[in-house]
């Protein structure tokens, strides 16, 4: 019996508008929930280290591709009662294991066409620069004079902003007019020319109803101070976000600053987490471990993605819509300064041993 393979130069990429629905077709058919494609030109203002050009120098076309998070992977943390779905499901599982399956098959298929493809997942743990987007000192350096640093970091919510996959709301989270703030952002680089779609124009979606800002537990979003971009002759606009206060809430702890004798946070930068004790939105002693080593969402993205679906479904302007509303019941605060309240029916390990990374 003879081996058997992949089929070659089996679909014709060489007309734009055939080679888009063929590209869309297998996106979705791979397992994305939302596919667009943007044109090159429209990165032509990006910074140097967020330049697809510096990766893929004869970059024609982005595909870009939403992957919902299922809203039933944020039930535990609104009942207080499963946390570690959110990050493992929700969060790590579709960025380290069913993004990168999607984009590396999307890249497959245009590359068994004769094009070469790049496929990029959520994460960029190699980048150069950090989350304001300063390059990091002492990390990299230019392999030709002139070039960026490496790793290149393309931002993956301007990328499917230029896609025309939705909007970048007042929180800084991509909005897409299916799932809102449920989603994460995949994308292809690939030199083939493909028909671009338009700039999202649809229903307005954030309407700065600030419900991202109230619930934040660490009052991250400032409505003082914004970041204005020009994305594609777009004027898009969101809140100057504390990245410190994000990275602290989203762990679900508070800095108290005073030497705690046995912290939240005890393991990581302890000179710096010495002080740390759990928040009102954390049920938990210590920081439980990293899921798909970046997951460790205690926060339940309770403003920017909680309380925005909640605003947006309320206005119906979501696609994906349910039979029954989100929030049920009264939200849940812990109060650390009394004792905890078992159930009856509760039974207790003689030693309990914490799981810390």
């Amino acid at each position: 019996m003879a081996m058997m393979t992949r089929e070659f130069n089996a679909v014709d990429l060489s007309d734009p508008h055939e080679a888009a629905l063929a590209v869309k077709r297998k996106a979705l058919e791979l397992g994305a929930d939302v596919v667009g494609i943007g044109n090159i030109e429209r990165w032509d203002n990006a910074p140097l280290q967020m330049d697809p050009k510096q990766i893929m120098p004869e970059c024609k076309s982005i595909v870009g591709m939403v992957f919902r998070v299922e809203r039933g992977s944020l039930r535990g943390i609104e009942e207080g009662t499963f946390f570690s779905n959110y990050s493992a499901m929700g969060y790590g599982g579709i960025t380290y294991l069913y993004m990168p399956i999607t984009v590396i098959n999307l890249s497959k298929f245009i590359e068994d066409q004769g094009y070469e493809a790049l496929p990029m997942g959520h994460q960029s743990d190699w980048r150069s620069i950090s989350n304001g987007g300063v390059l990091k000192k002492n990390f990299s350096r230019p392999v030709r004079p002139g070039q960026a640093a490496p790793d290149v970091m393309l931002h993956l919510r301007i990328a499917a902003f230029l896609c025309g996959l939705g909007e970048i709301g007042f929180s800084k989270m991509f909005l897409s007019p299916q799932f809102g703030p449920r989603c994460r952002v995949g994308m292809v680089l690939t030199d083939v020319k493909l028909e671009p779609d338009p700039i999202y124009d649809g229903p307005k979606l954030c309407n700065r109803c600030m419900a991202c800002v109230r619930a934040c537990p660490g009052n991250c979003f400032p409505t003082d101070r914004t970041v204005k971009v020009n994305l594609a002759g777009h004027e898009v606009e969101w809140s100057d976000i504390d990245i410190k206060g994000c990275d602290t809430a989203f762990r679900g702890m508070v800095h108290t600053g005073e030497k705690q004798d046995d912290p939240y946070l005890r393991e990581e930068n302890p000179e710096r987490n010495f002080d740390t004790v759990p928040g009102s939105w954390s049920p938990f002693y210590h920081r439980p471990k990293k899921l798909y080593q970046s997951g460790q969402a205690i926060c339940g993205a309770r403003g920017c993605t909680r309380a925005c679906m909640i605003s947006l479904e309320s206005r119906g302007v979501l696609q994906n819509s349910f039979k029954q509303k989100f929030r049920r019941r009264p939200t849940w605060s812990v109060d650390w300064s009394t004792e905890p309240e078992f159930s009856t029916e509760t039974k207790f390990q003689k030693a309990v041993k914490n799981e810390v990374d």
